[in-house]
């Protein structure tokens, strides 16, 4: 009987440790690849939907203040996840700066490759070329000068040629990884405008009242959104006053209340000392000042209303900024009175273009001011010391104060221009003497906006380049064949075949000193 033998195996040893080197390389291997990179883009695109979606405290803190008042469980979540702004979160630029390093890292190695094909010749042909898709061949008499003719041939169809024993090398189409390597760097140069502009641009928004003017300094901003190496001497000194504004809506017709068309017109000075000019203020044609921008984002109304307190001293009187609430402009905003005596006063409303009474009550129902009304309520309360911690001055903190009441009902009141509504108590009155309008203002600095535009221009073209330009090799043989001489013609084109064959076709005519034999290889 024969003995089994043992066969088993010993196990497979484990593989060698990478250690900390080995890991740091796989780690860049990994954030260098093109995958990676093409993944990083797709986050940087995704993370940006949130910028566009949720109101962002550089744009608007207002509507920011508003989202967490009335989400009161999921703004707080927001908050905390930077989606309020997000082009400073933490996060945002945690996937900007990786694909930036990303980039750099797949595309430097790339370029040391790229000029090295430069300097290389084309190949030597293939040992068997009729194995090509692209091939033709014919006999000639004698090889004379077939060679020669073949490298002016390809030298005018910008083919870079080299001459081999009996044989010519032909190859064109380096401009393809050109556009390759153009387009990512285009996206690091566009990577670095947008950089460059969120470290040193600002941005800002200002209210401004029609007659009343701003000057371009930090204090006179509603609200600043500063790069992170910005310097408030960096501001540039001008000014400007808003003389005037026109609105024009659709009076008629399905889209009736739509805006059709508004416009400020301004005074400006790019210094103090410098002439004042003019300039009429529109949608999308802002004023241009020193590198800074001048946008109109929006209007509104303001009320000018006369308050009077228990003394009849004058305790408020000016025009009071409402905001819009929806598209017939019915506007939201408070008075606020803190030096009345004996009693502060307060008043918060709504100022209605064209108002009207139904069953919801006052409503405007037309953004133009056909028939403007004031409605508002009225709060009294005892008077408190300065704290000078900032309030905003489109809220009434009501917690230390008291509606008025008249008959037994909470005090709500419709006023016209021109009507004044005395307060219970003789503690004071309210006129309404008439309305203003006011504009929001953006003021802007990204220097830059022309780098990034540069680098998606860039972009396209290198695309382009790398989509329409196709790397071609051709070779040209002369070799003897049962005494025969036989001259091959063969092409390899690395992107779609189509075209070759004409090409191929052409080189083969110049070449062949006879008409083509039916019965020659094709």
């Amino acid at each position: 009987m024969t003995e089994l033998k043992d066969r088993t195996t010993a196990p497979p040893e484990p593989p060698p440790a990478l250690g900390l080197v080995g890991w740091l390389r796989w780690a860049w291997r990994q954030l260098t690849s093109m995958k990676t990179a093409l993944v990083l883009l797709f986050l940087l695109a995704l993370g940006a939907v949130p910028g566009s979606l949720i109101p962002q405290t550089g744009v608007d803190p207002i509507k920011v203040t508003d989202f967490l008042e009335e989400h009161r469980t999921l703004g707080p979540i927001y908050d905390k996840l930077g989606l309020f702004d997000v082009y400073k979160s933490a996060w945002f630029s945690a996937i900007y700066l990786l694909l930036f390093i990303s980039l750099i890292g797949c595309v430097v190695p790339r370029l040391g490759v790229y000029l090295k094909a430069l300097r290389a010749r084309p190949p030597k042909p293939p040992r068997n070329l009729n194995r090509l898709t692209g091939y033709r061949s014919f006999t000639v008499d004698a090889p004379g000068d077939v060679l020669e003719v073949a490298t002016r041939e390809l030298k005018k169809r910008r083919f870079r040629v080299q001459a081999y024993d009996g044989a010519v090398a032909a190859e064109r189409g380096y401009l393809r990884e050109a556009g390759n390597l153009l387009f990512h760097f285009s996206l690091i140069l566009a990577l670095i405008g947008v950089a460059w502009g969120s470290l040193f641009g600002y941005r800002g928004t200002v209210l401004v009242v029609v007659g009343n003017g701003f000057s371009n300094s930090l204090a006179q901003y509603d609200d600043f959104a500063p790069g992170r190496v910005f310097s408030e001497d960096a501001l540039p000194p001008f000014s400007l006053t808003v003389k005037d504004f026109e609105a024009r809506f659709q009076l008629d017709g399905p889209q009736r209340g739509a805006a059709r068309e508004f416009n400020a017109q301004l005074t400006y000075q790019e210094t103090p000392d410098a002439p004042e000019q003019s300039y009429d203020l529109r949608v999308n044609h802002p004023l241009k000042l020193d590198g800074s921008s001048v946008y109109l984002l929006g209007h509104g109304y303001a009320p000018k209303v006369t308050v009077r307190d228990g003394e009849g001293k004058v305790a408020f009187s000016g025009p009071a900024p409402f905001l819009p609430q929806d598209g017939n402009f019915s506007s939201f905003g408070v008075v606020k009175a803190p030096d009345a005596r004996p009693a502060q006063l307060g008043f918060e409303g709504f100022f209605l273009p064209t108002a009207v009474i139904d069953d919801r009550g006052p409503v405007s129902v037309f953004p133009d001011d056909l028939d403007p009304k004031l409605v508002m309520t009225a709060y009294y309360g005892r008077p408190q010391p300065e704290t000078g911690k900032p309030e905003s001055v489109y809220q009434l903190d009501k917690t230390k104060l008291t509606q008025f009441e008249e008959n037994d009902d909470k005090l709500r009141f419709l006023m016209a221009p021109g009507e004044t509504k005395v307060l219970p108590d003789k503690l004071g009155s309210i006129t309404f003497d008439g309305y203003s309008r006011w504009v929001k203002l953006q003021v802007s600095h990204t220097p830059g906006t022309d780098l990034a535009l540069a680098g998606i221009l860039l972009a396209i073209l290198g695309l382009m380049g790398s989509l329409f330009v196709h790397p071609r090799r051709t070779w040209v043989r002369v070799r003897t064949e049962d005494g025969r001489t036989v001259v091959e013609v063969a092409g390899l084109d690395r992107g779609p075949e189509r075209g070759l064959g004409d090409e191929l076709q052409a080189v083969t005519d110049t070449l062949r000193p006879d008409p083509p034999n039916p019965q020659e290889k094709p």
